[in-house]
């Protein structure tokens, strides 16, 4: 394993190993990637989006050695450089530094990137790739980290499952043919809200990986492809 003084080919990218880390929420949720120097802020913002299950609806940016960087959108902030030209390798990001992630500034997500290691990239190994994490991110537009963990608390597994008891109860009345259909209808979105919070612990990494795998990096359509 490299490390960032270790010398390399010239010219060959390294990967970095991030680990990101979601702030103000407890228990954490995370991910662990790699992710290669030449990716650029683009690419490196859609793989935060696919990794953590974000779905890219709201502005975001990246605070790196005190410079803004990210994607500009009309009505929204401007960064002096083009996201799709200004590459890792370019930031001089060290080992064990930290930079910052924010996504939607209503609700204030900010993500704590880490550089755990710098290795060299392994030619038989497709990046980014996810290697681990935990839980899911929480639902968009819930209020942010603080209104999170009250809704988080409302909505515990027992209380969960006591609740989709109580309905799949009713819709099992023998003495009611085809009440199923009708608690279904009446109670859509609550069972559409209990079943989100229920998979709130869910993270699959496979499908993740699956993900980042299809994104096409670095081209046309990954500019466009989270938009």
């Amino acid at each position: 394993m490299a490390t960032a003084t270790a010398p390399v080919a010239p010219g060959a990218p390294v990967v970095y190993q991030l680990k990101v880390v979601l702030r103000g929420v407890s228990p954490m949720i995370w991910r662990r990637l790699l992710v290669r120097s030449d990716s650029t802020i683009a690419d490196l913002h859609a793989t935060l989006q696919l990794a953590l299950g974000w779905s890219d609806e709201h502005l975001h940016r990246f605070v790196i050695h005190g410079k803004d960087y990210g994607i500009s959108r009309i009505g929204g902030l401007g960064f002096s450089d083009d996201p799709h030209r200004v590459q890792l390798a370019d930031l001089g990001v060290r080992l064990r530094e930290r930079f910052l992630y924010e996504y939607d500034f209503g609700d204030g997500w900010q993500h704590d990137l880490r550089v755990e290691a710098i290795q060299d990239a392994d030619p038989r190994r497709r990046y980014p790739v996810c290697v681990g994490g935990r839980r899911a991110v929480p639902p968009e537009d819930c209020g942010g980290p603080w209104t999170f963990q009250e809704l988080r608390q409302r909505h515990h597994p027992v209380l969960i499952a006591r609740r989709l008891a109580e309905l799949l109860g009713a819709a099992l009345d023998a003495t009611q043919p085809y009440r199923w259909r009708v608690i279904v209808d009446e109670h859509r979105d609550e069972l559409t809200d209990l079943l989100r919070w229920a998979r709130a612990e869910r993270f699959d990494r496979r499908q993740v990986n699956q993900r980042l795998r299809q994104a096409p990096f670095g081209t046309p359509a990954a500019r466009s492809r989270l938009r």
